[in-house]
């Protein structure tokens, strides 16, 4: 050592270790290291000291406080590969290297830099030996052997491992606790500690959200403020029986769960379980909640979807054999022409028309060329359910809201949510849910039966009736308000007796679809059994057309229809009208063609009560536009009598 400052530093070892003690006690941390380091560096009377933490992955040091000539170095980080500081680490022993340093070492640049001459070092071991770091110091004059030199030296370091060794440990503790905090923080349950008085001390980010509030608003708070009274007595009875309960047993889950009360005032079910523990001899709770509410509205869903894909199934067994509307006639080109104009928009669509003539098919074309085709369009027929049971056809129902519903059911309302519900033969809907028909077009929302809950939906109303809705308004079998509501957009389609070009090509398909399903050859239709087939008035329309050749295909022999059988009976004088050989048929005039035209559109108009125009007109009963109507009797010269 140097001269009598060493001298004076050894004199005294009790001095020494006075000066670590009183320089390090008050000091823990980065200050403690600068301070061990400081009196380090003055007892021994070096020109630098320095303690260090070992980073095995890249195998350096990384000072906690270095001090050289006087000067903090700050941020100081070197490999141990070819330094003093390598043998201290590889060895795990004191190294001691009293003069001649830099010759030893001579890769280590630092060591030439500082005109290093001897260094001494002790590494910083844990409980398992494992290296922590090193203590050193390192001087520019030789550093002779000296025991009390190296016990003392031995003492600093003692200090220093003692100080990482807490550091550590400390470091472990906060990074399992940071761990757990994040563990329970980010749990998708509702996590509450609560005291021994029920008070909550410690609520994570679910809790907050499934009770809507702050941090500041719940913690600190008696807990049953955020349970609904039931609940309140409940938890307390809880807690006394796993008072009761031994050690490791002290835990249950709550049958039923708790209700919880929102800082809003609304309640919701929640799945719970209870857990106590003790810390210093204070009882803690564990409340975890588990909202249950979100999953009730998946199990929904998932009932839904179900129900719209049996629906959906069901849809497809009863389609039309047929895949488009066929026509080659102007009256059902008008009709597809309006189709056509109202699709695209979300407006409410009356069908209107006789039993058969396609109103549905009419619908469907709607649908499949509008806006929400890639959603379903859902159907009922209002006259083929029990008054009883038709609000919950289209409403669903809650289970027990009636006798023999077993289980919550969705409505055809919600099954056609951004799509589209088809509601055929409207007119016989019963007054009473005519209300609520009316609610849903009007405010988009209902309430299913035995249910306190109003519902949402976003549906378009397609609606169709063979019957005179203005004379059930009249009768007060049908409300006016709906009425008006639902003819925002309506649509005619006329009877097949008014689509005599049509006739021959809808008999055609249909026989050879019901020729092809039946294995059968089909010679094409006579022009004696087209005659006979538009001789006839059709009061079934399509639907009994089909019927009709359906029967003539099974009657059939050598692939000709046989319609003696599948024809009902024309009247005679029908058939003298249209068949020449029967009848004496002349060619007629232009005048006498106006003026059958003529009585025809007096007696339309005295029909229709003089009206022209909408249902019930003369324009609808004759299946002609209203503009091309008043243009005819402008032409033969009819006068309009009443309301046009």
């Amino acid at each position: 050592m140097h001269g009598d400052r060493v001298h004076r530093s050894f004199m005294d070892e009790t001095a020494a270790l006075r000066a670590l003690v009183e320089g390090t006690a008050k000091e823990t941390g980065e200050r403690f290291f600068a301070a061990l380091v400081e009196n380090l560096a003055e007892v021994l009377g070096t020109h630098g000291a320095w303690v260090t933490e070992y980073v095995p992955e890249t195998r350096t040091l990384r000072a906690l406080a270095f001090r050289l000539g006087g000067t903090w170095i700050e941020g100081w980080e070197m490999p141990i590969d070819g330094t003093p500081c390598e043998i201290v680490v590889e060895r795990r022993s004191l190294t001691h290297y009293p003069d001649n340093v830099v010759a030893l070492f001579p890769n280590d640049p630092e060591l030439q830099r500082l005109n290093a001459v001897s260094y001494m070092g002790v590494p910083l071991l844990d409980a398992n030996d494992a290296i922590l770091g090193n203590l050193a110091v390192l001087d520019t004059r030789p550093m002779p052997e000296d025991p009390r030199a190296v016990s003392l030296f031995r003492v600093f370091a003692a200090r220093a491992a003692a100080e990482l060794r807490r550091l550590r440990a400390e470091g472990e503790v906060r990074a399992r606790e940071e761990k757990l905090r994040r563990l329970v923080d980010s749990a998708f349950d509702a996590i509450f500690e609560l005291d021994q008085d029920l008070r909550v001390t410690r609520a994570n980010p679910a809790a907050l959200r499934v009770f809507g509030c702050h941090e500041n608003r719940i913690v600190g708070q008696p807990f049953d403020r955020w349970l609904a009274a039931e609940s309140v007595g409940r938890l307390a009875a809880l807690v006394a029986t796993l008072a009761d309960r031994p050690e490791g047993q002290q835990y249950l889950w709550i049958p039923g769960g708790l209700t919880a009360r929102r800082l809003d005032g609304t309640e919701r079910t929640t799945e719970a379980t209870l857990a106590r523990f003790e810390v210093k001899h204070r009882a803690f709770h564990t409340l975890i909640l588990r909202n249950v509410e979100d999953r009730l509205e998946a199990e929904a869903k998932i009932r839904s979807l179900r129900a719209e894909t049996q629906y959906l199934q069901e849809e497809i067994k009863t389609l039309h054999d047929f895949e488009r509307i066929l026509t080659q006639g102007g009256a059902l080109r008008r009709v597809l022409d309006e189709v056509e104009q109202v699709a695209p928009t979300d407006s409410t669509v009356l069908i209107l028309g006789e039993t058969g003539t396609g109103k549905e098919l009419i619908a469907r074309a709607v649908h499949a060329t509008s806006r929400r085709r890639d959603r379903p369009l859902i159907k009922i027929n209002c006259a083929a359910m029990p008054a009883t049971l038709i609000e919950s056809e289209l409403f669903g129902h809650e289970r027990g809201a009636f006798t023999g519903a077993t289980k919550r059911r969705e409505g055809r309302f919600a099954l056609a949510h951004t799509g589209t519900i088809f509601l055929d033969e409207i007119g016989e809907l019963p007054l009473d849910l005519q209300a609520k028909l009316l609610r849903i077009i009007q405010e988009g929302e209902f309430e299913p039966v035995g249910a306190s809950r109003t519902q949402r939906v976003d549906v378009r109303i397609l609606a169709a009736t063979n019957r005179d809705l203005l004379q059930a308004v009249r009768a007060g079998e049908f409300r006016e308000d709906l009425y008006f509501r639902l003819n925002v957009f309506p649509i005619f389609v006329p009877p097949l007796r008014d689509r005599g070009e049509d006739i021959a090509l809808l008999a055609c398909v249909f026989a050879k679809r019901f020729a092809h399903r039946l294995g059968r050859h089909i010679e094409p239709l006579s022009q004696d059994c087209i005659r006979r087939l538009q001789a006839y008035t059709w009061p079934g329309n399509v639907r009994e057309l089909m019927s009709v050749v359906e029967r003539a295909v099974i009657t059939s022999r050598n692939g000709v229809l046989d319609l003696d059988r599948a024809l009902p009976e024309v009247p005679a004088s029908t058939r003298a009208e249209n068949r020449p050989e029967e009848a004496a048929a002349r060619v007629r005039t232009v005048r006498e063609l106006q003026e059958i035209e003529r009585q025809n559109l007096l007696l339309a108009l005295e029909t229709a009560g003089g009206r022209t125009e909408g249902e019930g007109g003369a324009a609808r009963l004759l299946g002609l536009n209203p503009s091309t109507l008043r243009s005819r009797l402008k032409v033969l010269g009819v006068k309009r009598n009443g309301r046009s």
